[in-house]
């Protein structure tokens, strides 16, 4: 008796680690039939944009909208593809240049472009204020939004996001001092973070591609791609 209960357990278990194996085989058979054609048409990744899946925490922030003086958090804008930039108002160039460019994106999706929020956080509250703060991003577009916090907010959301930034006021004849990371951060519908955008602030950006990356996030809806559900089937 005991000797068949052996064998039991081990046909089970045998059995178990077959259907896993054949799970991973399935699998690894359809990347390699799949993934050569994927090399053909441009690479391996699908995306234009620096995919940074898994690597951030998921959006999270309370901060004032400049267009209503509303509170709002990462809540309110649950169901828009997000794109998450720091910069301030005074800005000469990078930042003026960044959503000049990410405008042109947005006119590009055409339609599409209702399923985006531009969230534009200033690191210079002390002179962004909110009138200011929303003349300046409503002249990019309707999908543009302000953001305002106080300083240990925007410290914290730069911090949760690893943007660098540094705001040093006028003294003993230094002038007023503002830097900051140009980088943008692309969320989806769900609040994860998928991508990271980094040649908005050059004279030469990839338009067409943060086009084709954003149009793919809308139409994804927030859930995982066909890769994606492959591989937690295994």
């Amino acid at each position: 008796m005991a000797c068949r209960l052996l064998l039991e357990r081990r046909a089970r278990t045998t059995t178990a680690t077959l259907g896993r194996f054949s799970r991973i085989i399935v699998a690894m058979l359809v990347l390699g039939l799949v993934a050569p054609g994927l090399a053909g048409c441009g690479g391996e990744s699908p995306w234009h944009e620096t995919d940074v899946t898994g690597s951030l925490p998921a959006l999270d922030f309370t901060m004032t909208r400049a267009s209503d003086g509303k509170t709002v958090t990462a809540d309110d804008f649950a169901g828009k593809v997000v794109l998450l930039y720091f910069g301030y108002t005074f800005c000469p160039d990078i930042c003026p240049l960044t959503l000049a460019n990410v405008s042109r994106v947005l006119r590009n999706l055409g339609d599409k472009a209702k399923d985006v929020r531009v969230l534009f956080v200033t690191v210079d509250p002390d002179r962004d204020t909110l009138p200011v703060l929303k003349k300046y991003t409503e002249s990019f577009g309707p999908e543009v939004v302000g953001l305002r916090g106080n300083a240990d907010q925007i410290a914290a959301l730069a911090k949760r996001y690893r943007v660098a930034y540094s705001v040093t006021p006028e003294k003993d004849g230094k002038p007023y001092t503002v830097t900051h990371s140009s980088a943008i951060y692309v969320f989806d519908q769900t609040g994860k973070v998928r991508l990271l955008i980094t040649s908005m602030a050059s004279p030469t950006p990839d338009v067409d591609g943060a086009t084709a990356d954003l149009g793919t996030l809308i139409d994804q809806g927030g859930s995982p791609s066909f890769w994606q559900r492959l591989w937690q089937m295994v």
